[in-house]
């Protein structure tokens, strides 16, 4: 929507639009502005930081009134503003619960008044109702604001570091109650259950494979024990192309289905043993001397993990020896670059498909706020697809990715984060300033055994290490619930590894608010595809345009692009045609795949990545 001096007043809630786009296109036409809201939030404040920061840039300054009623305002979140030099913060005491926003534009002003704080559910999600006014349509309501904003000025007190520190010393977290959990069994979550429902119905139907499509962090493990749990198999092989998450996948599911613990083995290229349920690597399982030694109705039940995997010829020789009853494929990113149908390969049963944007609406994965800023610049120029190692891992450069970590934050005492760069040695050169400069990192590559990679999580969720930085090391497969920071230091070669990095951060973790993901865009070639893996699906250049001005995404998750980044983005996209006869033969082909028949046009406007016209 254009903002203008003579827009009729209307009300403000977070259907269409939710308040805070309305609060962050006020903030990016006006001069100054002055608010007074009672509780403030630190997982909103990333997205908010983002347009202070663009805002500075042209001279914009703004003021906050805000208190310690109720002790709402923990006292990081004073610590979290400090880091905003363009914005004042004034502190009023006593039982202080207003709302307000008042937007300076010059020659007029908008006061936009009602129920909500600047909380991410207030302004995201929550029944909030707001008015917004303009002086030029209804001057009485903002000039009445601006009076009642000069009169808490006065009675306000500066924010400062030394009244932060009394305020930390006294403040106590409001009481909750204290509920008495007891002990449960497991048992399936929304998706979990749907899913279990059409498998059970496929295997009855005489189905003998499957495929589920379940967002990274949705519980697909647990969903896979439930599913062999109801088989009942007489012997189950659970494949995969990584120890690390075979070992973990068998915990799981001991978990989930009890037993003796002789009926659980590991069978990699460290442990070579069988059971009832063998989790195997991949490169094990398909070696021929193995393969020989077994029947093929030896396994009555194959789970493939990563099952996007499965087009490949090692997983082809294993599914080519084996006749089991039934045979499910798992994966978050079913689609591949190669073109390869892995619905074919599950006969095109989709038992379940639960894609990102519905898993944060379902409140299944924690949400996150996708910062879009510009990488670091020197004479006019930022890395690009062939930047110079030295460049990478300068000093000034890692001074600059830690300065923008810092004020960006993340939800916890202190950061939890997965770094994706380009190349190894890359890993190692940030891995080793980070540390110098305060914020110990460890770099991990493909080159490190899995003992090693272990203990660095450990290292990681224990507090001694901040950082981890890899190269495509952890795309897939690996379990940090606590991280809380997600930084993207490469060029975007493939939507499908973008969504796959970003997951990493998302399952739900105990006292985590929200994930930051940081993607540090520079002048890469495939800049266009961060819009398009965030929309999960193809859109037009129109659209694509929207979506870097627009900043919802779904549930309590946003998406944020700088100015600068947006030009970047806007840069590639100017170098690319999307409506391309081969963009639509892919689009074809992508749905032709999940159908398993040539689509209709109303199952492009059901299902497709492109519109029926």
């Amino acid at each position: 929507m254009e903002l203008s001096p003579l827009s009729p007043p209307r009300l403000v809630s977070n259907q269409q639009e939710n308040i805070w786009q309305t609060l962050r296109r006020q903030l990016l036409t006006c001069q100054s502005f002055t608010w007074a809201v009672a509780f403030i939030t630190a997982d909103m404040l990333p997205p908010f930081k983002l347009v202070m920061e663009d805002l500075q840039a042209s001279g914009v300054r703004g003021t906050i009134i805000t208190g310690t009623y109720l002790a709402f305002n923990q006292p990081r979140v004073f610590a979290e503003l400090l880091k905003i030099s363009n914005l004042t913060v004034r502190i009023v005491d006593g039982p202080f619960h207003a709302k307000g926003y008042l937007f300076d534009h010059g020659d007029w002003q908008t006061a936009v008044i009602g129920s909500a704080n600047f909380t991410r559910s207030a302004l995201l999600a929550n029944q909030e109702w707001c008015l917004e006014v303009d002086s030029q349509t209804d001057s009485a309501l903002p000039r009445q604001l601006a009076a009642a904003l000069a009169d808490l000025t006065g009675k306000s007190q500066p924010l400062t570091y030394t009244w932060l520190a009394d305020y930390e010393k006294s403040w106590q977290p409001p009481a909750k109650p204290v509920l008495h959990v007891k002990q449960e069994k497991i048992v399936p979550n929304q998706m979990q259950a749907a899913a279990l429902e059409n498998l059970q119905a496929l295997v009855k139907s005489g189905a003998r494979r499957a495929l589920v499509v379940s967002a990274t962090g949705t519980g697909k493990t647990y969903l896979a024990a439930l599913a062999v749990k109801d088989f009942v198999p007489r012997r189950f092989l659970y494949l995969v192309h990584r120890e690390e998450i075979a070992r973990k996948a068998l915990e799981t599911f001991k978990k989930v289905i009890g037993g003796k613990d002789s009926d659980f083995a590991l069978l990699t290229g460290t442990s070579h043993q069988q059971a009832r349920y063998t989790f195997a690597t991949i490169q094990t399982v398909s070696q021929d001397q193995f393969l020989a030694s077994q029947a093929a109705d030896f396994y009555d039940y194959i789970l493939i993990d990563e099952a996007h995997r499965s087009a490949a010829p090692s997983y082809q020789k294993v599914l080519s020896h084996f006749s089991p009853a039934f045979c499910l494929g798992l994966t978050a990113t079913p689609e591949r670059m190669d073109q390869q149908d892995i619905f074919a390969l599950f006969d095109y049963n989709l038992a379940y498909e639960i894609r990102l944007a519905d898993a944060l609406e379902s409140k299944m994965l924690t949400p996150f706020h996708y910062i879009g800023i510009r990488d670091y610049e020197i004479d006019g120029q930022t890395s690009d697809d062939f930047s110079d190692l030295r460049w990478l891992g300068a000093k000034k450069r890692v001074s600059y990715l830690l300065k923008e970590l810092d004020y960006y934050g993340c939800s916890g005492p202190r950061p939890c984060g997965l770094v994706f760069c380009s190349r190894q040695e890359e890993a190692r050169q940030l891995a080793e300033a980070f540390t110098q400069q305060g914020q110990p990192a460890q770099a991990l590559t493909n080159q490190d055994s899995p003992a090693v990679r272990r203990q660095a999580v450990k290292d990681l969720e224990s507090g001694r290490l901040h950082y981890l930085v890899t190269v495509d090391l952890f795309n897939e497969g690996v379990d940090i619930p606590a991280l809380n920071q997600i930084v993207m230091l490469r060029a975007t070669q493939s939507a499908t590894v973008f969504i796959q990095q970003l997951g990493r951060g998302l399952r739900l973790y105990p006292g985590q608010d929200f994930v930051t993901v940081l993607d540090f865009i520079g002048n890469y070639q495939n800049n266009y595809l961060i819009p398009l893996a965030l929309a999960g699906k193809k859109l037009s250049r129109d659209q694509l345009k929207y979506q870097l001005q627009t900043v919802s995404f779904a549930g309590l998750s946003t998406i944020n692009f700088s100015r600068i980044a947006s030009q970047e983005i806007l840069a590639s996209l100017d170098k690319v045609k999307l409506d391309s006869l081969k963009q639509l033969r892919e689009a074809y082909a992508d749905l032709a795949q999940q159908l398993g028949r040539a689509p209709l046009l109303l199952d492009f406007a059901k299902k497709g990545q492109v519109s029926p016209r």
